[in-house]
């Protein structure tokens, strides 16, 4: 795993990851897709949680938790906290590891949407007064 103490750093990769995704599933690998959609919201929320406290979270349960407490610093985050708790659920887990590809047109659509999730996260990134 990259580690980084630049936001933008975390941003570019996450937008990279989003690019594999979209190759891949041009490939039709469903669930590799799936995956690197993942991977990118992950990364996204990283970049996210460094500009907003200074510190990287190194695993998935630290990156929610440290998103549940700036969201109860700033409700305008509980959209991403959300999406960000669905997208592990469903591209994370039950398509990649529990092999769920169904309907197919749900999964393409949400990693599609990837994109707009590292949007979010990057504007969101950005502490008024900094």
């Amino acid at each position: 795993m990259l580690e980084t103490n630049q936001p933008d750093l975390l941003f570019s990769d996450a937008s990279s990851l989003y690019d594999d995704a979209l190759e891949i599933l041009e490939q039709g690998r469903l669930p590799n897709a799936s995956e690197k959609a993942w991977d990118a919201t992950k990364r996204a929320t990283g970049g996210l949680i460094l500009a907003r406290t200074g510190r990287e979270p190194r695993t998935s349960g630290q990156t929610i938790r440290q998103l549940q407490q700036l969201r109860r610093q700033n409700p305008s985050l509980e959209p991403l906290r959300l999406q960000y708790a669905l997208r592990q659920s469903f591209l994370h887990g039950a398509c990649f590891y529990d092999g769920i590809l169904e309907p197919a047109d749900a999964i393409i659509a949400d990693v599609r949407e990837t994109l707009g999730y590292i949007r979010d996260a990057e504007a969101m990134a950005v502490v008024q007064g900094s």
